[in-house]
């Protein structure tokens, strides 16, 4: 692994041949995990507009390039690319474009979505405000197939941190989903992204509870002046 700040070194099993698929790649959060991915996995950087991808995604290579990284692979094309060529789907998109984002892709059977949205609002404080089914996470499990497995994580971690690679993202992850084994692998991604630490918080069903702390977060640094507040488990 490279010695490069903001990469974590470390001993988690992981298989550098994965594809892992970024639909909204090149928004804030989707261009920041393709930097701090592609030196590890195959990522395909999805987005509406393929030249935009593909210009992201050379970006991408040349920045890594540039600090020392020969080995790492991000590729730029459509989201319906993203999904057709990942094994991992992550759904880098706000909730209230889901509904449409997914209607207008296919091709999602047996594989893992990782979801990181949160529905929430802005007036005078930040709220939560999560659709009929309880969460975004558990509306998405209804727009996907059945063989489709839903994961949550990265919900919490400061969006405007993700692409500056000489920043640590030191936060705790809470990760969630109903199978196991989508739930361990998601959790070592997570754990190869520089000084992250995923937690196993249980099944599906508490999407809502990782997701509502998210405006909780958001109130909190804003109403005592802090900057990039994240949550930590010890």
């Amino acid at each position: 692994m490279y010695n490069l700040r903001g990469f974590r070194l470390l001993n988690v099993p992981r298989r550098p041949d994965m594809k892992i698929g970024i639909v909204g790649g090149t928004g804030e959060i989707g261009e920041g995990l393709a930097r701090r991915l592609s030196h590890k996995y195959k990522v395909i950087l999805g987005s509406r507009d393929r030249d935009r991808a593909e210009e992201t995604s050379s970006c991408t290579i040349d920045l890594l390039k540039g600090r020392g990284c020969n080995n790492c692979y991000c590729s730029g094309g459509t989201n319906q690319d993203a999904v057709d060529g990942g094994e991992v789907i992550v759904l880098s998109i706000p909730f209230k474009h889901l509904k449409s984002t997914i209607g207008s892709l296919s091709g999602f059977e047996d594989k893992i979505i990782i979801s990181p949205i949160n529905p929430i609002a802005r007036n005078d404080y930040f709220t939560y405000q999560p659709p009929p089914e309880g969460s975004a996470a558990l509306a998405l499990k209804t727009m996907l197939p059945e063989s489709a497995r839903v994961v949550v994580a990265f919900n919490n971690v400061a969006a405007n941190k993700w692409k500056h690679l000489d920043e640590e993202l030191d936060y705790s992850v809470a990760v969630c989903g109903d199978d196991n084994e989508a739930k361990r692998l998601v959790m070592g991604i997570v754990e190869n992204i520089s000084h992250l630490k995923a937690y196993d918080a249980g099944p599906l069903s508490m999407s809502p509870i990782i997701e509502g702390i998210t405006p909780l977060v958001l109130n909190i640094a804003r109403l005592n002046g802090m900057k990039d507040v994240g949550i930590e488990f010890k």
